[in-house]
């Protein structure tokens, strides 16, 4: 092993174990921002523009923050591997708190969008160092008990998110759903800062700033053409064509820098790891299938039911109640038992039936049938992302924790960058062969009040055009989640390390297993070094 930043060591006593706890609080509190500002910001976006100016420019208020978030995940996984997580983290924190304030203080959109960009450059390490702490703090066996709190502030997020951001546009100033991160903030950094025990290394290591570069490019690269494909620009244009053959030059540039790296950005070891390379294709492929039903869902509740923004968001509360739900009880289960394969299969064999369901769905299916399809479609997903992110921090060495969390919070990006692109392409060429004569595309941007207000024929003509779409791509979304089936099924099951059963037979020394630190480097009192 190399003298990677170790971590601190397993709880044991009564004491440490209500230090875990606290600690853990502190780390919601940090997913809760990063999972919260990706939600918030969309309600107060017509508000922010009428305020600020700037209408051409709107879609780089979110896509700034995306990209900045995703390029980063793996130099922040990877540094903290190097270095040490505390500092890294409380630096995460404290450039997420800057880039809120100055968002809440811009006075142009450009300015909104550049403060963005600083925000989304420490969300990329709020996410990836806590999930990646939480594997420092909690053994693997006992990490599935955890996992219900995780998603349930997820699902806060995706419902509160919205709420709040309406909330703030319409009664007080857009500008405190950034505000609203500094309280939070405030009270992670205070308990993160004392709390979480300092590591240090007695070396220097070196980033390899090259790599980082060349990823960074890359995934830019892919993100742009499925952001602007088929929206801003056509799929064929010289824009995006020229993107893909950019994107596939930097790849193949960084895996070469990767092989003569002597501190790689992301290791090209761990691709030698089946139960990584399984995880994360698996990671991509259920989070491009989620994604066609908590983006595409909505707009059938809207256009075809009627229901309003608001409520379409929390006609989605079924779904990812089901899902934090399962995902508390396959925690406890893997705890129990040590296993955990069993449940990302089951759960996307739920996610491809509940896929299938919804490709049912037409203008006279009702609201409570709808929410029992998501509950379905929930309840899978529920058992697997979080059970496959212990799977993949259980199988690879100590040391590259950080970096394995990286990429699968990566892979979860990408997947559902490429979802929603896919997806939205699907829809909108089915959507142009349905839609009845005279009426275009351009109509869906209405309210759901102007669409109750159309002529009933016109209104009834868009509804089912609308369903039809929805149909192919909830159709399409089952396959993928059945590949994704497929391709769990090659994984590997390592036995889940920690307390309540025997370690598996590869593992390594058992300092090591303990969660002792790594040669070369040592673990400061908790609070140290603040």
């Amino acid at each position: 092993m190399t003298a990677a930043a170790a971590s601190a060591p397993e709880p044991t006593t009564a004491t440490s174990r209500r230090q875990v706890l606290v600690t853990f609080s502190g780390l919601l509190l940090a997913m809760l921002l990063a999972s919260l500002d990706q939600t918030i910001v969309s309600t107060a976006l017509p508000t922010i523009v009428g305020d600020l100016g700037g209408i051409d420019q709107l879609s780089w208020v979110v896509t700034a923050y995306m990209l900045a978030a995703t390029v980063t995940i793996p130099l922040w996984g990877r540094a903290s591997d190097l270095f040490g997580r505390k500092r890294l983290f409380q630096g995460a924190i404290v450039v997420f708190l800057v880039g809120s304030a100055l968002s809440g203080m811009a006075q142009s959109l450009t300015e909104l969008i550049a403060f963005r960009a600083l925000q989304g450059l420490g969300a990329g390490g709020l996410m990836t160092l806590a999930m990646a702490i939480v594997a420092d703090i909690i053994s693997p066996r006992e990490r599935g008990r955890y996992q219900g709190y995780i998603q349930m502030v997820f699902v806060f997020a995706s419902v509160a998110g919205p709420l709040f951001g309406g909330l703030f546009a319409d009664h007080l100033t857009w500008r405190w759903v950034f505000y609203v991160n500094l309280p939070i903030g405030a009270v992670a950094l205070t308990v993160i800062s004392t709390t979480l025990p300092l590591t240090t290394t007695d070396r220097r290591p070196r980033i390899d700033w090259l790599g980082a570069a060349l990823v960074a490019g890359a995934i830019t690269a892919v993100l742009l053409v499925t952001t602007w494909g088929g929206r801003q620009y056509a799929w064929t244009s010289a824009e995006i064509v020229g993107l893909a053959v950019a994107a596939v030059a930097l790849l193949v540039a960084f895996v070469a820098q990767e092989r003569r790296a002597p501190e790689p950005i992301l290791p090209l070891r761990l691709f030698r790891e089946p139960v990584f390379d399984v995880v994360s294709a698996t990671l991509f492929l259920t989070t491009c299938a989620f994604f066609a039903a908590v983006v595409f869902t909505p707009l059938y509740l809207q256009i075809v039911t009627g229901a309003s923004a608001t409520a379409s968001g929390l006609l989605l509360l079924p779904l990812m109640l089901a899902a934090a739900a399962s995902t508390a009880v396959s925690g406890r289960l893997m705890a129990r038992t040590g296993r955990y394969k069993r449940f990302p299969v089951a759960g996307l064999a739920l996610m491809s039936v509940g896929l299938f369901l919804l490709s049912r769905m037409d203008t006279d299916t009702s609201r409570v049938t709808t929410s029992l399809f998501l509950v379905v479609f929930g309840v899978g997903f529920g058992m697997v992302s979080q059970v496959l992110t212990v799977a993949i921090q259980n199988a690879v060495d100590r040391r590259d924790i950080g970096v394995a969390t990286g990429s699968a919070n990566l892979f979860r990006a990408l997947g559902g960058s490429v979802g929603v692109a896919l997806f939205g392409a699907i829809f909108a060429a089915r959507l142009d062969s349905s839609l009845p004569r005279g009426i275009s595309a351009d109509a869906l941007q209405a309210s759901p009040e102007t669409l109750r207000a159309m002529p009933a024929g016109v209104r009834d003509g868009i509804a089912e055009a609308v369903a039809h779409a929805l149909q192919t791509v909830f159709m399409v979304a089952a396959p993928v989640a059945l590949v994704g089936l497929a391709v769990v099924l090659l994984l590997r099951e390592v036995p889940l390390r920690g307390p309540g059963g025997p370690p598996p037979k590869d593992e390594g020394p058992p300092a090591e297993r303990a969660g002792a630190p790594a040669s070369g480097s040592r673990v400061a009192t908790a609070g140290a070094g603040r």
